[in-house]
């Protein structure tokens, strides 16, 4: 992204921001609470516009798509994880993970299949259970693997290891990172926690606007 502007309530949360993600690469990005680091994933995500600046995802820029082309390409070339999952408790993970899929028009007996294989690689249990009844790192893996179903460019998690105890949050960090390397796709990830952070090829600090290399890791 490049010239990237953007403010809410007469305050400038972005600023004529750049940033760069390619694929095989992981990206952290700190700040303070407040400082535009959710708003920055909801503008990638074409959910709010930016009054300025351009916003390339797999070659396109999302930020000029109209409504429907813009929506194709988000499920065709960015996967989401939230801080909460964002699952359905009353249906199974294979469910779950296969829905984006199905609702893309995809057949369900590959979509299915392809979301097994994805749990099972990620250690959830993909059969005789309810996504209600899995561990909170279960579920995030869950929702890691639904954001994995589209073989996304580009990987974005928001705080996504922020309501997890330390051996959950290490194990959903592990599949997180994990993913450019073996998935070949790019990973932003937006988080308060240095030990995520200090995980990424890159962290960079979002202050006053701007990004700018966060040298000293322990300013996340």
């Amino acid at each position: 992204m490049s010239g990237l502007d953007y403010e809410i309530g007469g305050r400038k949360l972005l600023s004529a921001l750049e940033l760069t993600v390619c694929k095989g690469e992981s990206v952290a990005v700190t700040g303070p609470s407040g400082s535009g680091k959710s708003t920055l994933l909801s503008l990638i995500l074409g959910l709010v516009r930016a009054p300025a600046g351009r916003i390339l995802v797999a070659g396109e820029d999302v930020a000029a798509l109209p409504g429907g082309k813009l929506a194709r390409w988000r499920q065709r070339h960015m996967g989401m994880v939230f801080q909460f999952g964002e699952l359905l408790p009353e249906l199974s993970p294979v469910e779950n993970v296969a829905l984006p899929a199905l609702l893309a028009g995809e057949n369900r007996g590959e979509a299915f299949s392809r979301g097994r294989e994805l749990l099972a690689g990620l250690g959830v249990p993909v059969d005789g259970a309810l996504t209600a009844d899995l561990s909170g790192g279960e579920r995030q893996r869950t929702a890691v693997a639904r954001a994995l179903m589209s073989q996304p460019s580009l990987l974005l998690a928001d705080e996504p290891t922020g309501a997890l105890d330390e051996q959950a949050r290490d194990q959903v960090a592990d599949v997180l990172f994990d993913a450019p390397r073996r998935r070949g796709c790019g990973l932003l990830v937006v988080t308060h926690d240095a030990s995520v952070a200090e995980r990424a090829d890159r962290v960079l600090r979002l202050s006053q606007g701007r990004l700018a290399d966060a040298t000293d890791r322990g300013q996340a």
